[in-house]
């Protein structure tokens, strides 16, 4: 990829956000990296190799936003939105600036320097949270009653960037669960349970057997990357999941023989009523405070997760990225 090809990346302090800066830095690309408060050693370092530079931006700011590209030298040939609150918890205002304006203000600008490319990064949540058959993104279709705030916010950013720009200059992504070893939310709370758990504990009647779509950070960087190079993405989008199916429990020994190999767990199956009624406690108290993780595991929100079936097609994804390997 031509080294004269500029990304303006969003969230590039966040999980997903800083494997994207390094996947498009490792295509050739020069990316303005976008971070609210936080920076990070590893983007310090790019910065002063001369690969990014690093900007700070209130994106759910429409002034602070239009500040953004007013000081940028020169026009970005895509923008990719990470950033945004991943939540099962919180306050409707905190997600609404986060996930939503942020989107309409971004929008705004990609549209007013007609900026070639505008990829979102989105949710598979977008769905719901219920038992799926392996439905492809075409018999898919937005959950009409979110309880969720962050499904809820993510929707109307969805459906604000479809309805204020052309096809050919959007993708939006859809990362299912994604995971990895420096993840601070998903899989630290994995992590952190199984730290003094003795038990794989699992809820429902699939009793760990549900499919779930877990997806690598790095598979999503990549996608993030060929969702702005790949023509074939414009207008489209696409859940991204890994490849291999594994099932709720298989993900979790996946987990555990990452981090704890010599520690023995045993299944524990219990009725989903257990499980609520510690989660609901558990999810009133921390929306209360407003925190980004509940205090404990699981949430409700998390609860339902891991007790459902999310199969869904990626086959989307899987197109894209053999496409891509056959230029």
């Amino acid at each position: 990829m031509a080294d004269n090809k500029i990304a303006l990346i969003t969230g590039a302090a966040g999980f997903i956000g800083s494997h994207t800066v390094h996947e498009f830095v490792r295509n050739g690309w020069f990316v303005y990296a976008v971070v609210h408060r936080k920076k990070s050693a590893a983007l310090c370092e790019l910065q002063e190799q001369g690969r990014i530079n690093i900007l700070q931006a209130d994106l759910s700011d429409l002034d602070d936003v239009a500040r953004l590209f007013g000081n940028l030298p020169t026009s970005p040939d895509a923008v990719v939105h990470c950033a945004g609150r991943a939540s099962d918890t919180g306050w409707a205002s905190e997600f609404r600036k986060a996930n939503f304006d942020s989107v309409k203000n971004l929008t705004a600008f990609v549209k007013q320097y007609d900026i070639e490319k505008f990829v979102f990064v989105s949710t598979t949540d977008v769905y719901g949270i219920r038992d799926f058959n392996g439905e492809t993104e075409e018999q898919l279709n937005y959950d009409p009653h979110p309880r969720n705030n962050y499904p809820k916010f993510k929707i109307l950013a969805e459906k604000w960037i479809k309805s204020s720009l052309p096809p050919r200059q959007w993708c939006i992504l859809r990362p299912a669960a994604a995971w990895g070893p420096d993840d601070p939310t998903f899989t630290k709370r994995l992590h952190d349970f199984f730290a003094w758990s003795p038990f794989i504990v699992h809820f429902g009647k699939w009793k760990g057997q549900n499919r779930w779509p877990a997806v690598h950070v790095d598979t999503v960087a990549g996608a993030n990357f060929l969702a702005a190079v790949n023509p074939r993405a414009a207008g489209e989008a696409i859940n991204v999941i890994d490849a291999k199916r594994v099932t709720a429990d298989e993900f979790y020994r996946m987990i555990i023989r990452t981090y704890f190999p010599d520690k023995t767990f045993r299944p524990l199956n219990l009725p989903y009523w257990a499980g609520w009624c510690f989660a609901a406690p558990v999810s009133i108290i921390s929306h209360i405070l407003n925190q980004r993780n509940p205090f404990a595991d699981p949430s409700l929100y998390a609860l339902k997760s891991v007790s459902s079936n999310l199969d869904f097609s990626g086959e989307k994804m899987r197109q894209l990225f053999e496409l891509s390997s056959l230029k």
